[in-house]
């Protein structure tokens, strides 16, 4: 059974080698979450360990899903820092171990972070991710709208080009539930 926790800041430094190893695991395997195939361990530990202050600060959540004791994948959601953008937040790093796909792992965090946003009073969410990717589909069947594309936007883990596609999700705020509450 997987398990969707947040993680703190030093929580996130605590897991920092073992996000390490998923990201390098998953660019390895061909995903497009912002590095090359050259990413080595420690770089990508150290990767994970800076955005531990973000998370204190609470100006970045990050989740990881636990499955039998490891992490079977991570995602963030990264609020806006101006005044007139408060309303809304970026998805970010939705990873998830290759061996895990197809088991729901990636929804789950997704919804995660949809239901946390929603009751923290956040009204949408953006992200963007390879034009065509498997990740694509999921955002699809999840309810996200997708409102365009740019051709060439980002490298995929080879060196490649790809077309990046920008989605969104208008959410409705949720009054947090009473402690102890049914749900």
């Amino acid at each position: 059974m997987t398990e969707i926790v947040p993680v703190s800041g030093p929580e996130l430094v605590t897991y920092a080698d073992e996000l390490g190893a998923l990201l390098i695991e998953s660019v390895e395997g061909g995903a497009s979450v912002g590095f090359l195939a050259s990413l080595d361990r420690d770089a990508a530990a150290v990767w994970w360990r800076e955005r531990a202050a973000a998370v204190e600060a609470g100006s970045q959540q990050v989740w990881i899903a636990r499955d039998d004791e490891r992490v079977a994948g991570t995602i963030a959601l990264v609020k806006a820092p101006l005044p007139n953008a408060r309303h809304r937040a970026e998805v970010a790093k939705l990873i998830v171990r290759p061996s895990a796909r197809g088991r729901g792992v990636g929804r789950a965090l997704l919804t995660a972070v949809e239901r946390s946003a929603a009751a923290e009073g956040l009204t949408l969410l953006v992200l963007d991710t390879e034009t065509g990717s498997d990740a694509e589909r999921l955002y699809r069947s999840a309810g996200w709208t997708p409102c365009g594309s740019i051709p060439d936007y980002a490298a995929n883990p080879f060196g490649t080009l790809k077309a990046t596609t920008l989605y969104y999700k208008a959410l409705t705020p949720q009054e947090p539930s009473p402690e102890g509450a049914a749900q």
